[in-house]
């Protein structure tokens, strides 16, 4: 798929992730606060004491954010640009880095069919648009949100994989999807929000069709429930601004998932 700095910036369109968001521009989101490349993530408990409820795959689509329900975003279906499936990424030339691709893909990190996704976008800031500021009109961070849930210690699993694929793939890792060839360069370890039973978060730098960025991803297990985002910021493509993975995302869909 061909790319420019138009189709980048379209603000109708959230991450492709067919191409690692690198084809009509989603967003993340950064500070230098949040981020600590010692530090891959923090838990509260490696493991619920009780026994937590596994959902369906219907029961996770009412889980997940709906419009109306965080301020200053809009949320999606994310239908015309989710992967539907995970054989939508080919060729993952490491096994270990599969979790962490998935992740990246609003896919499940682990073996489960309970599984839905969608798109949170924040909304454009019109007066900057309505001024010609057209670098500020698409400083805006977009966000791919996947929710799993398994039987068992299943989760636990899940998270563990994403975590130890972190460290085992940093040197990168490459794939194809949609018959487009993408190569990770470099994951990084991240502070992550502390969210839920426990959460860890990276960025990766990724390029596609001679075009690069970076973006970033925070997993977190709720019980038996893994929640992931993955998230690109329009304007950061061009400018090359620093983002994270916006806390208000993670805080609302996290509350949803008590």
């Amino acid at each position: 798929m061909k790319r420019s700095s138009g189709a980048r910036m379209s603000v109708t369109v959230a991450v492709s992730v067919l191409s690692l968001a690198l084809v009509t521009g989603c967003s993340d989101d950064g500070s230098d606060d949040s981020k600590d490349s010692a530090s891959s993530g923090s838990a509260s408990s490696s493991s619920p004491t009780t026994a937590a409820k596994a959902y369906s795959a219907a029961e996770l689509e009412k889980l997940l954010l709906a419009q109306g329900e965080i301020k200053g975003y809009k949320v999606t279906s994310g239908d015309d640009t989710l992967p539907a499936s995970k054989s939508v990424l080919k060729n993952i030339d490491k096994a270990e880095c599969e979790p962490v691709a998935y992740a990246m893909a609003a896919l499940p990190p682990g073996d489960t069919d309970a599984s839905a996704s969608n798109s949170v976008t924040e909304d454009a800031p019109t007066d900057a648009a309505s001024e010609g500021d057209f670098a500020e009109a698409f400083n805006l961070t977009g966000t791919y949100v996947g929710l799993s849930s398994y039987e068992g210690d299943g989760a636990e699993k899940a998270f563990k994989a994403v975590s130890d694929g972190i460290t085992a793939c940093s040197g990168g890792f490459g794939f194809t999807a949609d018959g487009t060839a993408t190569k990770i360069s470099k994951i990084t370890s991240e502070k992550a929000s502390g969210a839920g039973d426990e959460s860890v978060a990276f960025a990766v730098d990724s390029g596609a069709d001679g075009e690069s960025g970076t973006f970033h991803t925070e997993v977190v297990r709720h019980g038996s429930t893994i929640a992931t985002y993955y998230s690109v910021n329009f304007s950061s493509l061009t400018t090359g601004k620093a983002y994270d993975v916006p806390a208000a995302v993670i805080d609302a869909q996290g509350a949803k998932l008590k």
